[in-house]
């Protein structure tokens, strides 16, 4: 069965009770947006005319069996949840559904997860962006870390600089740990050096982003997975969109030579990643060209 992530579910429309009593039998994936959080009940949904209720011990499946924090259940209100109906209950005319999303993530954990290995390529959803890296959905709600040094080539000051809450994007394990935890790579899609610098071409002015700016000159990136050393300018600042001129591209030493002309004004960096690799599986990842004597690959064997 394939598995997506949870904001791009699509709400179940349940027509009656029929419904609901086949989704239990063959433990179809519902979803429904989160209303309420009660202490003492969990999460309230409406499934049609149906009162719905998750417990709150049916919210996350924890693998090794770590502690759900309330505040992680607390941010589900007004969210698409997905979740497998487990029972209902009648009283006083009234029939509540009760729901569990733990039960669906475990299964999620026993049929997709466990047969992912470091290298896979999976598509997934930025759920939330931090200083230190960003929190990707990679199927039914299930969490994976993706660390701001495995983001791209070129350095960042913040993951924001990449990435927004509800971006679907793609990345490749990096890990998964005994207890279920997920750690995502992502630079390794992005192409090579070489890959991004035939792209670009001497004697041309393209608009780039300032990164870094040291005594001897500006780093200034062209793309995600490659970065230009621009000589020093006057005036220019991190985070700076800047037109450049292209004076040479040197494979063999993996440095492009740059010019800063001015500063890009009104320009609206581009968003969504560029892709060289979108499926499969990775095994050696080599970014730096054959001659370089400055290395950089990503084993995942």
């Amino acid at each position: 069965m394939e598995y997506i992530q949870e904001s791009n579910m699509e709400v179940s429309c349940v027509k009656d009770i029929n419904f609901i009593k086949r989704a239990r039998q063959e433990e179809t994936v519902l979803c429904a947006r989160a209303l309420i959080y009660e202490k003492e009940t969990g999460l309230h949904f409406n499934l049609g005319s149906y009162k719905a209720i998750m417990p709150t011990d049916q919210v996350i499946y924890s693998p090794g069996n770590e502690p759900v924090k309330e505040a992680a259940i607390v941010t589900r209100i007004n969210k698409k949840v997905c979740f497998v109906v487990t029972g209902t209950e009648h009283s006083k005319g009234l029939t509540t559904v009760y729901i569990s999303r733990k039960k669906l993530q475990k299964k999620v954990y026993e049929e997709y997860i466990s047969q992912l290995r470091p290298g896979d390529v999976i598509p997934c959803t930025v759920t939330r962006v931090d200083s230190f890296g960003v929190f990707c959905d990679v199927a039914c709600g299930i969490n994976a870390l993706l660390p701001i040094d495995f983001i791209s080539v070129s350095r960042i000051n913040s993951p924001a600089d990449r990435f927004y809450a509800g971006q679907n994007i793609y990345a490749c394990i990096k890990s998964i740990d005994s207890n279920g935890r997920i750690v995502l790579s992502h630079k390794e899609l992005l192409g090579t050096w070489l890959e991004n610098a035939e792209k670009f071409t001497p004697q041309t002015t393209v608009t780039g982003i300032v990164r870094s700016i040291e005594s001897y000159g500006v780093f200034v990136e062209l793309a995600p997975n490659l970065a230009g050393l621009a000589e020093p300018c006057e005036g220019v600042k991190e985070g700076d969109a800047v037109n450049v001129f292209i004076k040479s591209i040197l494979p063999d030493k993996m440095k492009i030579k740059l010019v800063i002309m001015d500063i890009a004004k009104d320009h609206t960096p581009l968003r969504e990643p560029d892709y060289f690799i979108t499926s499969g599986h990775i095994d050696h990842w080599r970014y730096s060209t054959r001659n370089c004597r400055k290395q950089i690959f990503t084993n995942f064997e």
